[in-house]
Order: structure tokens, then C-alpha cells, then sequence
């Protein structure tokens, strides 16, 4: 996904304050790029911090140059990237990027910068740790964070940056914008709740990844509307096998809980977001009791990912949640 047109089009607020900043050489030592679940936030952090290190800005990072190239790389010493998405940012995280903040710059540009996504999924010392770097941060050094739960993130880290909020587009508009992009309407409408941008959407739905997930899914939900055995025997046959890393349980069990989320609305008489599942969402609809309630449960058990419990016993677990009478 090239993030610069994304930026521009979509975000003009965060393109017009950035390219300002670069501009008046007025750049904030730290920046908290705050949005809801959907928005880009990782790839416009990581785009903005391109912009300082840019060979040829025009305003802001070409994405083509060799700098550009070698963070996409992750071949830059300069630029350090935590993902908070991929489990918690500990306090060794940012001891880290204290440690090799504190040395000279590696590259003729002097200029270092490091990205951490999902802060407020930082440990309480991590964020502690954080706070005092932030106070005293070293000559040409900047910071991106983001976050979709500011209430979760320390005032006091708050205070310390320069706040940039991304709109969020309709969920309808980027659904027809990545159809006509070629993306399939189904695939559209699941990673539209993912994604709050159409291109990155049709990059990731061509993901060996996605598809892998997305057949995973397909397969349990017609496994469910032909009962708990049927269910289970998918489950362990071609889900299980497929679904090992915490991050494609996380993506799974997200895809589980929009679908419930559909159930729900449909049992309710609401608007349904997947309009390609309709047929398959009403059999589940009258199949499955207490589904308010399994939808919580379905929650609280993607939570669990992160204590390193057993994949495979997760997942046959959320057969037994979903199918529960």
C-alpha cells in the first residue's frame, strides 16, 4: 500500500499539519496519531516518520527512495518499530530504544526516529520508562505512537505529544471503493472492519494469510448451521492445523466475533454489515441460543490469546461457547 495518497485524500488534516511542520522545521519531538479500530495507524506513523528521513520529500516521503526502501526493509538502524498489535510493549522494549537512542546517529542524516504502534498496549513499567524519555527526549529524535484507546494511555505520556486524530471513513465507502478496486464484496465487507482504507484493503485481502483465515472461517460457519459435531469434526480437521500463530487467532477470532455481531443485529431486526453472508447469518440466527451472550464470551476468549494458551485448545473451546444450548 503506498501510504502517501491515503494521507492526502483521506487524512488532510494529518497532511496539511505535517507538512507544515516539515516545512517551518517546527516538528514535535513526539506525535500521537489517535483513530478508531479500522484506520491505518501503524502505516500513516510509519509514513509520517519517512517523511523526516526522506532523500527526496515532495512534501512529504516519495515511498521510492533508498531510505524509503530500506525502513520497508527494516534495514534502516535509525528508524526502530515496536508493534503493540503483536502482543505487549514491554519495559525491555523501550530500554531498547533508550539504549541505541542514546548513541549517535548510525546515518549521515544524524536523524533518528522510532515507531510504537498500539501504545497503550505497553506494560505499566514499559509506559513508566517511556514517560521519562519522553521528558527528556536527545537531539533529532522524534517518536510516533498510536493508539485507538487513548483512555488507556497515561495523561502524562499524553501531554508529552502532539495529538493528530484520524477521521474514519464510512464503512459503506470503502466497501465500494475496494470492489471497484476488483475486491470481492465478501471479502470487501469482512476486512473493511479491519482496514478503514480500500487499497489496503485489496493488498491484504490477495494475502495468503486472509485467504487461509477466510476459508478457516467459511468453513466453521457452515460447519455450525449443520450441528456441534459437524462443527467440532471442522474444527479440528481445517481449522486447527491452519491457525497456529497468535496472530492469525487474533484476525480469526475478530472475523468470528463481526459475524456474531451480525447475528445479533439481524436477530434484532438491524442493518447487517455482511451483506454477502445474509442466507448463512439468519441459519445461525435460529440455530444459535444466548448468542448476545456467546458474543461476549468470544470476546473475553481473543483476550486469552495473549497468555500464551494452547491454540488448539482455544479453538475447540469456542466450538463448545458457540454451540452451548
Amino acid at each position: 500500500m503506498l501510504v502517501g495518497p491515503y494521507v492526502k485524500n483521506k487524512q488532510p488534516l494529518v497532511y496539511r499539519t505535517f507538512c507544515n511542520a516539515l516545512a517551518s522545521g517546527h516538528l514535535s519531538h513526539a506525535y500521537l496519531l489517535v483513530g478508531e479500530a479500522g484506520t491505518p495507524l501503524k502505516e500513516t506513523a510509519t509514513y509520517l516518520a519517512k517523511s523526516i528521513l526522506c532523500d527526496h520529500p515532495n512534501p512529504l516521503a516519495d515511498e521510492e527512495c533508498i531510505v524509503c526502501q530500506r525502513i520497508d526493509r527494516d534495514e534502516y538502524p535509525d528508524f526502530v518499530f515496536f508493534d503493540g498489535a503483536e502482543g505487549s510493549v514491554k519495559k525491555a522494549d523501550v530500554s531498547s530504544i533508550t539504549s541505541l537512542f542514546s548513541q549517535t546517529a548510525l546515518e549521515e542524516k544524524g536523524i533518528m526516529v522510532y515507531v510504537i504502534n498500539m501504545v497503550e498496549n505497553m506494560t505499566t513499567e514499559a509506559a513508566n520508562s517511556l514517560l521519562k524519555f519522553l521528558e527528556e527526549p536527545p537531539e533529532n529524535t522524534y517518536a510516533f505512537l498510536t493508539a485507538q484507546n487513548e483512555a488507556k494511555i497515561l495523561p502524562t505520556i499524553i501531554s508529552r505529544c502532539e495529538k493528530i486524530r484520524l477521521l474514519l471513513a464510512p464503512r459503506s465507502e470503502v466497501i465500494s471503493e475496494a470492489v471497484a478496486l476488483g475486491v470481492d464484496k465478501g471479502d470487501a465487507e469482512i476486512l473493511s472492519y479491519f482496514y478503514n482504507d480500500a487499497s489496503l484493503v485489496k493488498s491484504k485481502s490477495e494475502g495468503e494469510d486472509y485467504r487461509s483465515a477466510k476459508n478457516c472461517l467459511d468453513g466453521f460457519l457452515e460447519a455450525l448451521v449443520s450441528g456441534r459435531n459437524f462443527a467440532r469434526f471442522t474444527m479440528e480437521k481445517d481449522v486447527i492445523p491452519v491457525l497456529k500463530g497468535k496472530s492469525a487467532l487474533r484476525f480469526y477470532f475478530d472475523m468470528v466475533a463481526l459475524v456474531l455481531e451480525d447475528v445479533v443485529a439481524m436477530s434484532r431486526g438491524s442493518a447487517i454489515t455482511l451483506s454477502s453472508y445474509a442466507t448463512i447469518l439468519k441459519e445461525l440466527a435460529a440455530s444459535l441460543p444466548h448468542i448476545e451472550t456467546t458474543l461476549v464470551d468470544v470476546m473475553t476468549m481473543r483476550n486469552e490469546i495473549e497468555f500464551n494458551i494452547n491454540p488448539g485448545l482455544l479453538l475447540a473451546h469456542l466450538v463448545d461457547v458457540i454451540t452451548r444450548e
